[in-house]
């Protein structure tokens, strides 16, 4: 980083923050939100309160004060930091990210931290876990950013026993909810604040979940869900029985239950038997996918696609019995590791929009990389659950602040060498023909595939459940299926340490 970008960075970062100054009811508290910013942006090896405090020559009571007592709107903040996404960073085929970060903590004082599985350690470990949703844009872009962070409040140890919580700070109106409900609710906070998704994409733990499935298909959001082993689907849609016959009226006991299934019809199976043992699946050839270069070569996976059928709560094909597509991936260099994905997109979405899709799940994992490693997110060092959701909150501005600014200053740098705008070598929704000399040869794999993209933004829709029954649009994007490389995706580094 050149001097010239180090003096730009104060006075950006205090345009920045002035967008929020109507969160807070003092001039002083905004004072505090600049020291603590600048705190996890600085070069501090530790960045918890006490440390960003004797940095900037603040009482280390100030600040603690600031995340947990002082007075300030996090609703406005965290709605104020999603509508400038939406409109700096709009993307048509912008992929949501949903997924969960953990903190080691000890003792049994910190809100919310009970012994649980814990990503950090990779096992059982007494942990705090929060839900992300993270936003990220293909293409020369690559920008990608948290827009939200919230607490996972454990049932049984803390829900259970309010006098804990109150002893922990948790407000009574905090209660337990489910890790799927929660990012639910971060995912329809967004969207009620202008952020738009073409796709989203999430672990096994959130696949699994059929019903959580079954809300972004009512919804008419596009997903490309990770599902595990036993994930069971129908490879043959299933026959449905939706009224009596005639020689069923005058049969003694209990009146069957319409629809129901026939029953000559296939049960369903898991998703690896379906890969092992289907007639349908076993003929279909492997086919290679370059996902990505990694730091070792390229990142092969081959891939074998199949339409299949889910199951509703009641045995019954979900949506009607639409098809959904079921991609099954394996390590080109390890065969023994297998992925399989479940996607809603149209029958018509190619396999390598949909791929690039669940395999873009790298990007929050390197938000969450950078945040803890770069900004101290798991650095704090507070017990009351108020100063730990603020602190979330803080940490998803620095990190949007210095996401845009890396992406401001290598546009124009990238600008100034090429002597042209930088906007012109971003590539448009049908192909890269006005992109740079690099992405002649390349096309846009984010051509949309929703069957009514925009509807797919709108509580109002139309269900996809229900979108069978309609004609096919005529002016949809036609998706060829003749190229079969993935685009190489570059990780943004924020690992320049700032001198504020």
């Amino acid at each position: 980083m050149d001097a010239t970008t180090i003096l730009k960075i104060k006075p950006a970062l205090t345009r920045f923050l002035n967008k929020f100054d109507d969160c807070f009811a003092r001039s002083q508290t905004r004072g505090h939100l600049m020291t603590y910013v600048q705190g996890q942006l600085g070069p501090l090896p530790r960045k918890s309160i006490e440390p960003i405090a004797d940095a900037a020559g603040t009482p280390p009571r100030t600040l603690q004060e600031f995340l947990s007592l002082s007075r300030w709107d996090e609703t406005m903040m965290r709605d104020r930091l999603q509508q400038r996404i939406s409109r700096r960073h709009h993307d048509d085929h912008a992929v949501g990210i949903i997924d969960e970060t953990s903190f080691i903590k000890k003792g049994d004082k910190t809100a919310c931290v009970q012994r649980q599985h814990c990503g950090a350690a990779g096992k059982v470990e007494n942990c705090v876990i929060s839900v992300h949703l993270g936003y990220a844009t293909p293409g020369i872009s690559d920008f990608h950013t948290q827009l939200d962070g919230e607490l996972y409040l454990p049932q049984t140890t803390w829900h259970e026993n309010r006098v804990r919580c109150t002893a922990a700070g948790i407000p009574d109106d905090v209660v337990y909810r489910t890790k799927h409900a929660i990012a639910l609710d971060q995912y329809r906070r967004a969207v009620g604040n202008g952020v738009r998704f073409a796709w989203l994409t999430f672990d096994e733990f959130y696949g699994r979940n059929t019903a959580f499935l079954r809300e972004f298909d009512g919804i008419g959001q596009n997903y490309v869900a990770e599902v595990p082993v036993n994930f069971h689907v129908w490879t043959k849609r299933p026959q449905v029985l939706h009224r009596r016959h005639a020689n069923e009226l005058n049969e003694p006991g209990r009146p069957r239950i319409y629809p129901r299934l026939k029953v000559q019809n296939n049960p369903t199976s898991s998703v690896k038997q379906v890969l092992g043992h289907s007639p349908k699946m076993r003929p279909v050839a492997w086919t290679n996918y370059r996902v990505k270069d990694g730091s070792k070569g390229p990142m092969v996976w081959q891939v074998k696609h199949l339409q299949v059928y889910l199951k509703d709560d009641h045995g019954l094909p979900a949506c009607g019995g639409r098809s959904y597509h079921l991609l099954v991936a394996r390590n080109a260099l390890d065969p023994s590791e297998v992925k399989f994905f479940i996607s809603n997109a149209p029958e018509s979405a190619a396999v390598e929009t949909m791929l690039l899709v669940a395999f873009s799940r790298w990007k929050i994992e390197r938000i969450f990389e950078d945040s803890k490693m770069e900004l101290g997110m798991d650095h704090f060092e507070a017990r009351k659950f108020t100063a730990i959701s603020r602190h979330l909150l803080i940490s998803c501005m620095s990190h949007l602040f210095l996401a845009e600014f890396r992406q401001e200053h290598a546009t124009s740098d990238s600008s100034e060498d090429r002597g042209e705008k930088g906007a012109d070598a971003k590539p448009n929704c049908h192909g890269a023909e006005h992109a740079g000399r690099d992405l002649v040869q390349r096309r846009s794999l984010f051509t949309p595939a929703c069957r009514n993209h925009q509807r797919a933004i709108d509580y109002n829709a139309t269900p996809q459940c229900q979108s069978r029954q309609e004609p096919p649009q005529t002016n949809h994007p036609k998706i060829t299926r003749n190229w079969y490389h993935l685009e190489k995706l570059e990780t943004m580094s924020v690992g320049t340490d700032l001198a504020l």
